[in-house]
């Protein structure tokens, strides 16, 4: 099988790495098993898209938790 079209790309370079463990870190703590040869195709779209939710919903209150600190210095 094919990998793919790889048109996503980090905003901040480097972050790639580190996303790419956030991502796996994710699916351990939802109880989904990642792929060994990092081919995500054969999981399902439901699994897929749980790992890529918390991923973005994680990020949005690590932001919000940033803000309120900065809100809170000032």
């Amino acid at each position: 099988m094919g990998q793919g079209q790889k048109r996503n790309k980090a905003l901040v370079e480097g972050a790639e790495k580190g996303l790419y463990q956030f991502k796996y870190e994710v699916a351990n703590e939802l109880g989904i098993q990642p792929p060994q040869s990092d081919y995500w195709g054969n999981l399902t779209s439901r699994d897929c898209g749980a790992v890529g939710g918390n991923m973005t919903r994680k990020m949005v209150e690590a932001y919000q938790a940033q803000l309120a600190s900065q809100q809170q210095n000032q």
